[in-house]
């Protein structure tokens, strides 16, 4: 009868908050062993419903190739759309080409292209990953994830929580308003530097993006 009741406050304790612990650190463990042998890599974000034929998703096919030209792997969230395509460029083109998946309840499925897939169960570790493991950030038009890791990265170079690392961003029609929008309700009523503004750059080709990368990264 003793035993029985240790086995059911055990179960119970499988259920309960601090199991989760164990839990996030496994996640934790496996992510960072199988990271830790990436090397030099950029992280690529930008929408997972951009189609094939879509100029974008030409793009950045382009540019995960020019990664993998450049020796550098290229990390996405293993997606579709954007994701794919730069998975797919840096594969064909015979570089690491890594996938940081997350489950998600729609949306969010494996591209076929990432010859390093990672499947995560908490955001805020895959996001660790895609900024503990990269020399970089490239985004391309997007949605909330992309803003999501957008702001993210400069509130960390802002804050100096990370060392400073270029972050490019693909399109000035797509992230011009946004920019205009930064500098007249947050520069010009002094809820940022200035200087702040000067965090990322606006590119237009994969071309412009990996010569300012190449230029500014920290070291590769």
């Amino acid at each position: 009868m003793r035993r029985a009741k240790v086995d059911r406050d055990f179960m119970d304790f499988t259920d309960q908050e601090p199991w989760r612990v164990f839990r996030i650190m496994a996640e934790f463990v496996d992510s960072f062993e199988e990271m830790s042998r990436v090397g030099p890599a950029i992280s690529v974000f930008g929408s997972a419903r951009v189609p094939v034929t879509d100029p974008w998703y030409r793009k950045a096919e382009r540019f995960g190739a020019l990664l993998a030209q450049n020796k550098l792997a290229a990390i996405t969230g293993g997606g579709p759309g954007i994701m794919e395509a730069v998975n797919k460029g840096a594969a064909e083109a015979g570089g690491m080409s890594v996938g940081l998946n997350i489950e998600l309840p729609h949306e969010q499925k494996p591209n076929p292209y990432a010859n390093l897939q990672l499947c995560f169960r908490y955001f805020f570790i895959r996001k660790v990953c895609f900024v503990k493991y990269a020399l970089g950030f490239a985004l391309f038009p997007g949605g909330f994830g992309t803003l999501d890791e957008f702001f993210e990265a400069l509130t960390l170079i802002q804050t100096e929580r990370i060392k400073r690392f270029p972050v490019v961003a693909f399109g000035r029609e797509h992230w011009g308003g946004l920019v205009e929008w930064m500098q007249r309700r947050l520069a010009d009523t002094h809820m940022i530097a200035p200087s702040d503004l000067e965090l990322f750059h606006i590119v237009e080709t994969p071309e412009d993006a990996m010569d300012y990368l190449l230029a500014h990264l920290p070291h590769v």
